[in-house]
Order: C-alpha cells, then structure tokens, then sequence
C-alpha cells in the first residue's frame, strides 16, 4: 500500500487533516530547500510537495514563477531533485510528492524519470499540464513502479474526466479552488463545495484543496468537506523574505496551518 495513503488512514482515524506544504526544489539552492523540508518535517508536515522548477510554469502565479527562476539560476536539474528527495528519506518518513510539468519529464526520459523517482523515494507525481486522456503513457509506468499518479480537477472538471480520473489515479486528488494560477487569496468562494461533493461521490480517493491556501481561516471553512490543505504560495512568499527557518513570520504562519488541520 503507497505511503500516502496510509497517511490519510491515520489522519483519518485522528479527525485530522493532511498538511501539504509545498515548495520548490533547488530555491535559492538545494541545501537551503533541505533545510527547509526537514523544518517542515519537524513541525507537523504530514505529505511534502517538491516542484520540479521549470522555465514556463503556466499554471503557478507570481510567487512560484520566482521560485522556480532561483532555483534554475541556481542551475537546478531533475537529478538534484532526485538526490534531494533521497537526502530526506533517509532522514524521514514523510512522503515526498513531486509536482511538475511534462516538459521536463519528457526532456529526462519518461521511464528512466519514473524508475529513478521510485528508486529516490518518491511517493507520488503530480503534472501539471497532463489530462487524463493524455496519460495512457506515465499511468502505467508509475503503477509498475510504485508511484501515486495524482490528478487535478478544478470547479469546472466535469462528470466524464472525474470518472477517467478514478479509473487512473492514487493517493489523493488534488481539487484546484479556483480556475486560473496558483496565489494566495483572501477568499475562496463556497460555491465549490457542490463540486466537492460531487467529486467525493464518484471517487473513493482523498481529496485536498489547493490554489489560495493563504490562511488558517479558509481551513477551518473547508475543514468538514475535505481531507487535506495544500499551502504553497503563502508558504512560498514567507520563505523568500529571508530564506531562513528562523523567521518568526514563517514559524508562526505554519504553525497556525499546524493547528488549523491537526487541532494542536
């Protein structure tokens, strides 16, 4: 059974929800990411989502973009990623879910990324710019090597690539608050619930929200609704303030989204 879903079993088990915070491999270097991730490990992250930086991220907002700027300054590359992801597994057991575009997939090799993936640690995969009627390529190679294939749908996926979806994809389904790019946003409209509901009608898997996480109040709104909260952007802006875990404003803002999820 993939280690992601057992997160959300015991999650699950202790009326809680899933932490996802996400950030970007190699920004402003590899070993600054790692002190990152491990300050995410060590205080309540339950699943880690690393994105693979990429020159025309279409689907991330400003924040990110510059993200993934520094760390392609900084000369990042697929491998480092891979060594990143097994630097951390050796340290933690928290899984570590890459998130990214075809592009660099393609680029690499589509099986040797997905074998040298698995071989790294990783749990799960996330592309961004793939639909499901696109991926009768990946889904299988990451079925044979143990990885999650995570899909997303937005308020506006409707019936017919929900049930594709499910017949293709593990570990959870990442549900995209609002159509567009990734930010933070002071509100995320209610009116997604309906399609929430729909979706977890059709699909046994757990479904995460993403796109606008910016507060602690936006996760107690969804909290009853939902199985997990991906943070990225606010999380994002904090650490390029100064790049350090020592910053109060990021310490005290994970923190609260700690609390919002776990209740503690």
């Amino acid at each position: 059974m993939n280690e992601i879903t057992n997160v959300f079993r015991r999650l699950n088990r202790e009326g809680k929800k899933a932490l996802i915070p996400y950030v970007t491999g190699g920004d402003p270097s590899i070993e600054k990411t790692y002190e990152f991730m491990e300050f995410l490990a060590r205080n309540g992250a339950d699943i880690i989502e690393v994105g693979i930086p990429f020159s025309d991220p279409m689907a991330d907002g400003p924040v990110i973009q510059r993200a993934s700027e520094r760390a392609l300054k900084a000369g990042t590359a697929v491998k480092d990623i891979f060594a990143l992801v097994r630097r951390f597994n050796k340290a933690f057991t928290i899984p570590v879910v890459l998130m990214g575009y075809l592009n660099p997939i393609y680029a690499y090799g589509v099986e040797r990324f997905v074998s040298e993936a698995a071989d790294n640690g990783v749990k799960g995969l996330i592309i961004v710019d793939m639909p499901p009627e696109e991926a009768g390529e990946i889904c299988p190679l990451l079925r044979k090597y143990g990885i999650a294939s995570i899909f997303l749908a937005t308020p506006v996926t409707n019936r017919d690539r929900i049930l594709k979806i499910k017949k293709i994809a593990r570990g959870f389904l990442y549900f995209v608050s609002v159509t567009g790019v990734t930010g933070e946003r002071d509100e995320i409209p209610t009116d997604i619930l309906e399609k929430i509901k729909e979706i977890k009608g059709l699909i046994s898997l757990p479904v995460t929200l993403g796109f606008g996480i910016s507060h602690p109040r936006i996760v107690e709104e969804f909290f009853p609704y939902l199985d997990g909260f991906v943070v990225g952007s606010a999380l994002v802006r904090r650490w390029e303030h100064s790049f350090s875990v020592d910053d109060p404003e990021l310490k005290n803002f994970f923190q609260e989204m700690v609390i919002a999820c776990h209740g503690s």
